[in-house]
């Protein structure tokens, strides 16, 4: 297993450079062709998103993200450290206070639910983390 880490002032023109990164490295670990623009969209919607939520509070902490690529699965985990009242998950009624008022947050989760088969949402006051992953294919199938 092997994991790349980038942390990033929370500011939006560094999301692109995420974008990138994350591309290249699921074209790496195996991802299929097919899937990288949604690999890219997803992790930009989710980088924004943590970007957006540490401006809101006013947090100047770096927002992370985890690539990790696994025997049959490559994963990226985008993480902040904006504290939630409750997470707004597709499909899922909020039980609090929501982080964006405006709907937003909620959106950028539903972008991201529509790219991502396999993504996994949480977050808690002290921050949130999503978790999206993709199927490699096997290495005699690479091209």
């Amino acid at each position: 297993m092997a994991t790349v880490e980038l942390r990033f002032s929370p500011l939006p023109e560094h999301v692109r450079t995420a974008r990138l990164v994350a591309a290249a490295m699921a074209r790496r670990a195996g991802v299929d062709e097919a899937v990288l623009d949604e690999v890219r969209l997803a992790v930009g919607e989710a980088c924004s998103r943590a970007v957006g939520l540490h401006q809101a509070g006013g947090i100047t902490a770096p927002v992370l993200v985890a690539l990790i690529e696994e025997e049959k699965q490559f994963s990226i985990e985008v993480g902040d450290e904006a504290p939630h009242a409750t997470i707004a998950a597709p499909g899922v009624a909020g039980t609090g206070e929501e982080p964006d008022p405006e709907g937003e947050d909620e959106m950028g989760l539903a972008v991201i639910s529509g790219l991502v088969d396999d993504v996994e949402v949480t977050a808690d006051a002290d921050g949130g983390l999503i978790r999206m992953s993709w199927p490699t294919l096997p290495a005699t199938l690479l091209p």
